[in-house]
């Protein structure tokens, strides 16, 4: 018999994605869910006829927000990163074109401008997401 004892076995659960920093990444993207939900559901109830696309730009990224979040909590590597990937290609092609076709946003998205109006977290946080997601795809 030997004194050796046997290695230590790696945990059979891998750590949630939502450990972590991941808890703070999944909090902010509940909080904006939560608000660009709200937002969108106010402007389209009150004042809908007056800019359609920028709140329906505002009901998609509170959607795509809480994707992100569930799939983060759920551990579904993939599917957050494909919602986290869609929330990044929306806010820099909705914050550009907002910018150049200011006809179009009369009235602002969570999106536009690069999410100003939101101090320009809705374009930090897919960029945190992402590299998150990615560095925890190479541990997991």
């Amino acid at each position: 018999m030997s004194d050796r004892t046997a290695p230590a076995a790696e945990s059979a659960e891998p750590r949630s994605l939502a450990s972590g920093f991941g808890r703070l990444i999944v909090l902010v993207y509940v909080v904006f869910a939560v608000s660009a939900g709200a937002r969108a559901l106010f402007q389209v109830a009150t004042k809908f006829g007056e800019a359609p696309v920028s709140f329906a730009l505002s009901a998609i990224a509170a959607a795509i927000y809480l994707v992100a979040a569930i799939a983060i909590i759920r551990g579904a590597g993939r599917l957050a990163l494909a919602a986290v990937g869609v929330e990044l290609a929306g806010v820099v092609a909705v914050g550009a074109l907002s910018f150049a076709v200011p006809d179009w946003f009369p009235e602002p998205s969570v999106w536009s401008h690069f999410g100003s109006g939101y101090g320009y977290v809705p374009l930090v946080l897919p960029v945190a997401g992402l590299v998150y997601l990615l560095k925890r795809r190479r541990v997991v």
